[in-house]
């Protein structure tokens, strides 16, 4: 017997079983499969109004199924009390919006509520928790400042900062990056991958960024039309003919020279010559940088 033993997976946290959805007469998703992997950061892309959002809704039980089940670690979404739920999965919506006047403290605080029961309100646990999450996501020292005075970034930590308080298991983030500069959502994907290698956690986002994609996630759900096209690694999902098929999308799809990730750059109209001669052009493989 090996000395060796690998750890077996664990169960998917969340499981989505020929699921369809939509908003009233009009269907979004239709006929969803798909298990997320634990302890990864699953990233979901696909273009417009292909149901990502809607998906991320359906897995929060924000909006009850058409037909087939969601199973949040290994039971019924739908059987589960709100308060069960909320103390194992987190959402931050797109476009989150707080009171005027609230700081980051009270916004971090808000996290611990599925934790209070109606006898006790707050704990010093519960200070230490909520406190722990604004140090992990890197804005204690910001605790006192009104969210309206943060720049975007910090207002998005703060607010993953809250689901962080929450202590669930998973985590859903709904385009976190949206309306953010490069700088700022290169920020918010770097705290998402340290949250998932330093607490273990499942994290499940959705993106409109396919290179932020490809970069920042472990496994990558690829959805059309309201199904899913295929899943799996990026290096492995990723590929010209795909961005093509799903986005309508010419790009160069190569591994960067540095880091060896999979790098996404839509391709110019002067250069599909070259991609049609099966090599992207120089000036696309010197312009990489680390």
């Amino acid at each position: 017997m090996s000395d060796h033993l690998e750890a077996a997976p664990r169960e998917a946290p969340l499981r989505v079983a020929d699921v369809s959805a939509g908003y009233g007469k009009r269907l979004v998703i239709d006929g969803l499969t798909l298990d997320v992997p634990a302890g990864k950061v699953t990233t979901v892309i696909g273009p417009n109004g292909c149901g990502k959002s809607t998906l991320l809704r359906v897995l929060s039980r924000l909006l009850p199924p058409s037909s087939g089940q969601v199973f949040l670690n290994g039971r019924p979404l739908a059987g589960q009390k709100v308060r069960q739920i909320a103390l194992q999965l987190a959402l931050l919506p797109q476009n989150p919006v707080a009171p005027e006047g609230m700081t980051v403290a009270d916004l971090a605080a808000r996290g611990r509520q599925p934790h209070q029961p109606w006898y006790r309100q707050w704990s010093a646990e519960d200070e230490r928790i909520a406190a722990d999450a604004m140090a992990a996501t890197g804005v204690d020292h910001i605790a006192d400042s009104p969210l309206e005075e943060l720049s975007g970034g910090q207002r998005q930590r703060a607010w993953v900062a809250m689901a962080l308080a929450q202590q669930t298991d998973v985590l859903l983030l709904d385009e976190p990056t949206t309306h953010l500069d490069l700088a700022h959502a290169v920020e918010v994907m770097e705290l998402v991958v340290r949250l998932r290698r330093d607490t273990g956690r499942t994290i499940v986002v959705v993106l409109h960024d396919l290179s932020l994609a490809a970069r920042y996630s472990d496994h990558l759900v690829v959805m059309k039309d309201g199904a899913l096209v295929t899943e799996g690694a990026p290096r492995d999902v990723l590929s010209s003919e795909l961005l093509d098929e799903v986005f309508g999308l010419r790009a160069h799809v190569f591994d960067d020279p540095v880091d060896g990730l999979p790098t996404v750059v839509p391709m110019h109209r002067d250069s599909q010559r070259d991609s049609d001669r099966g090599s992207a052009p120089d000036s696309v493989r010197e312009s990489v940088s680390p």
